[in-house]
């Protein structure tokens, strides 16, 4: 098992799993510490700043965004109504790639943003290319029938008793089908993003 390679070396200094896949979490078990650190090497106290930077970075990995599209949604975010952190992971998790990560239908959501640029999934009956199409209540969610029979989706499907959808959408894993029942709420967001300090650092600007 590699344990230099770019995403490897992302999880490991970020000391946690950022892109969902299981080989990730045996690498950060065996290796622990940061990359280029020995075990025994002791990491002085982060500065405020370099905290705020590396949740940043962290989530901004964790979803697959360029920089330009993570600070169009925090602009979005700090100009809605709720809280802005609460409105940034709402828009977040109401991307179709996500969805279709956390509906289990993809091992990673690099996995599920090929699967949807390659136009595997539809959207109420129509084809969508776009990761970041924004889900509303009500939408469906479903693979093409030409699709469902890839061979790509069997090890998934098979796998698909180890997820736990977020309860703002119903899955039918045999159909390939998901209906998404209401808006994310923050409580259902990716548990290991610190929202605040994301918050906190382009607010320094």
């Amino acid at each position: 098992m590699k344990y230099t390679g770019p995403k490897a070396k992302r999880c490991r200094r970020q000391g946690t799993n950022i892109y969902g896949s299981d080989k990730y979490d045996k690498i950060l078990q065996k290796k622990p510490q940061g990359p280029g650190k020995g075990p025994r090497v002791r990491q002085g106290r982060k500065s405020e700043y370099a905290q705020q930077l590396g949740e940043k970075q962290k989530v901004r990995d964790m979803y697959g965004l360029s920089e330009r599209q993570f600070v169009n949604l925090y602009k979005e975010a700090s100009s809605a109504t709720e809280q802005t952190g609460d409105a940034f992971k709402q828009a977040l998790e109401r991307r179709l790639d996500n969805a279709i990560y956390r509906a289990g239908f993809a091992l990673t959501r690099l996995q599920s943003r090929q699967f949807t640029s390659h136009g595997h999934f539809m959207v109420n009956g129509r084809r969508v290319t776009v990761p970041s199409y924004r889900l509303r209540g009500g939408d469906v969610i479903e693979a093409r029938s030409s699709s469902k029979g890839s061979p790509v989706f069997g090890p998934i499907i098979e796998a698909h008793e180890k997820y736990m959808p977020p309860a703002w959408m119903k899955v039918d894993s045999a159909a390939m089908k998901i209906e998404i029942i209401s808006l994310p709420d923050p409580e259902s967001a990716e548990q290991a993003v610190d929202m605040r300090q994301v918050i906190e650092f382009y607010s320094r600007k």
